[in-house]
């Protein structure tokens, strides 16, 4: 398996052309079904596995805080894979944030109602990309097709594929998606640079700044 630092080299050298090409060859425009903002099912809400977990940066996190006075954990929570319910609640360590979600499992900042993201302009970078990924080792990459010759670029299941759309909006796409492989790499590395194991009963949170607890704060 190649290193981070090899797989990130690759991720900085990627064609945001080739990727744009690829995105307008399979064509997409978003349809405002909200699935992608949404829980797999309302009424198995207690199901980790169920709701929305939509990765985010800690650097995301707060941006999202100054749009709207954010308590950390009105945006995020940590990512449930890893944890495990105690007496007291969940404990454990995962290694990264999850968008916040509401009693049913939703996104915290989609509006059922109106069908839209309140967060729209600010939305990280996997929401902006979807239902793209890349298939870099280190990124996470949902299942899907391949929609390139080479494999590099996948399509998640979703019902905006297959819509016409223009070289500009491919080219946006493309460039946010690179982006996000580089930011995910990066993240990646700064977890294992600064990973130090932390002793305790609750919930630790490792991503690329140290270790935090389920609230944001470092250790």
């Amino acid at each position: 398996m190649d290193s981070l630092e090899t797989e990130l080299d690759r991720a900085r050298s990627l064609s945001v052309d080739s990727l744009a090409d690829a995105i307008e060859a399979i064509g997409f425009e978003c349809t405002h079904c909200g699935a992608c903002c949404k829980a797999a099912d309302c009424g198995d809400s207690d199901d980790s596995d169920e709701e929305h977990t939509a990765t985010v940066f800690p650097d995301e996190v707060r941006e999202l805080q100054d749009r709207g006075d954010y308590d950390w954990r009105d945006v995020a929570r940590p990512m449930p894979y890893g944890l495990t319910e105690g007496d007291d609640g969940p404990t454990g360590e995962t290694f990264e944030w999850a968008l916040q979600t509401d009693d049913c499992g939703d996104c915290t900042f989609y509006d059922g109602g109106a069908a839209r993201c309140t967060v729209h302009e600010d939305r990280p970078l996997i929401c902006q990309t979807y239902p793209f990924s890349v298939a870099l080792g280190g990124t996470s990459q949902p299942m899907g097709e391949a929609v390139d010759s080479e494999g590099m670029v996948r399509a998640h299941e979703c019902e905006g594929l297959g819509q016409d759309m223009s070289r500009g909006e491919a080219e946006e796409l493309a460039a946010a998606l690179k982006e996000r492989a580089v930011r995910e790499l990066e993240e990646a590395i700064g977890v294992r640079d600064s990973y130090e194991p932390v002793e305790t009963e609750g919930i630790v949170v490792y991503d690329s700044e140290g270790p935090k607890d389920a609230d944001g704060r470092p250790y």
